[in-house]
């Protein structure tokens, strides 16, 4: 693949619909740049992006119970 990428080269890369790439953009969600009024990607920039993004993990959802010390001992909140 190029090192420079287009909308539909990026949706097909990430697996969205480019309709979804566009949104990204106008939020500001994706790094990209305008050549010649068309939007790119550089493909390097969006894997260290892609590794930047946290990773769901579902089980590890559970939120441990807020503890404090208070003179020494644990307090629950």
């Amino acid at each position: 693949m190029q090192e420079i990428l287009t909308i539909k080269q990026v949706a097909d890369y990430l697996q969205l619909n480019e309709k979804t790439i566009y949104r990204m953009i106008a939020n500001k969600r994706i790094p990209c740049f305008k050549i010649g009024g068309s939007w790119r990607f550089k493909k390097s920039v969006l894997e260290k992006w892609l590794d930047s993004l946290s990773v769901f993990l579902p089980w590890k959802t559970k939120r441990k119970p807020d503890v404090s010390l208070k003179n020494g001992r644990h307090k629950n909140k």
